[in-house]
């Protein structure tokens, strides 16, 4: 299929995982891909030869998504190297644990400076290279509206923040045809959430269909809102939990 033929899309934090799905799954359907990393340029390297084996231009850039220069040179140097935008897809994302009262400064900061202020930088210096009609989606979580375990207080602050900031800019952006959607994954079988980890039965335990995602399934919904398909869905969100939430 190539729903996103001559598209250009920026994916943050995409190096493994959800992201490196998201990024694939959009080069599939037609779109040139950059993608950004921190600390893993030789599978962020992989990665680029994945998508550049489906025809598509790759480009990997290195970036801190708690750094706000960093941020704003990645998202100015994947227009440069693509030649615009038309989707963001804001990936990346840290999480820490714990109660709040035993939680470092730190660690607050981390997780606030990635999910939530990387996520408002990073669109925002989208914005001027987007073109009309594009795409922002950004990864939340299945814990933003329901926190189903103790210790999980501050990064579900952190994607709660997330279904604000989405309705205002999907306000800001929607008389370009910009829309600005969330995709709210749940127990997904990734290196950060391993499917046979010692935690992972009780969070199966959650889900309406016994079972623990993959990166795919999140990708595919990604994939969705970035085509023209979604073009009148804005502001919201969609679930890919399993029906943690139902």
């Amino acid at each position: 299929m190539s729903d996103l033929a001559g598209k250009r899309a920026l994916v943050t934090g995409a190096s493994r995982g959800i992201g490196a799905a998201i990024a694939l799954a959009l080069a599939e359907k037609g779109a040139d891909v950059a993608i950004t990393y921190q600390n893993s340029a030789e599978q962020a390297a992989g990665l680029v030869r994945a998508i550049e084996a489906k025809g598509r231009r790759g480009f990997a850039i290195q970036a801190d998504s708690a750094d706000a220069a960093a941020v704003k040179r990645s998202v100015d140097e994947a227009a440069g190297n693509l030649g615009g935008l038309d989707i963001l897809v804001n990936n990346a994302g840290v999480a820490r644990g714990g109660p709040l009262a035993e939680m470092s400064l730190d660690d607050i900061d981390a997780v606030l400076d990635v999910n939530v202020r990387g996520v408002v930088l990073a669109s925002q210096a989208a914005i001027p290279h987007l073109a009309d009609g594009g795409r922002i989606v950004s990864i939340g979580s299945c814990l933003a509206e329901r926190v189903a375990f103790p210790g999980l207080t501050v990064y579900s602050m952190s994607k709660s923040a997330l279904l604000a900031f989405t309705r205002g800019l999907a306000r800001e952006l929607g008389p370009r045809g910009i829309t600005v959607n969330l995709v709210h994954p749940g127990p997904t079988d990734t290196d950060m959430n391993p499917a046979q980890s010692e935690r992972a039965d009780a969070q199966r335990g959650l889900t309406a269909l016994g079972r623990y995602g993959t990166p795919e399934d999140v990708a595919a919904a990604v994939a969705f809102l970035a085509s023209p398909a979604a073009r009148q869905i804005t502001g919201t969100g969609i679930a890919v939990d399993g029906g943690t939430n139902a």
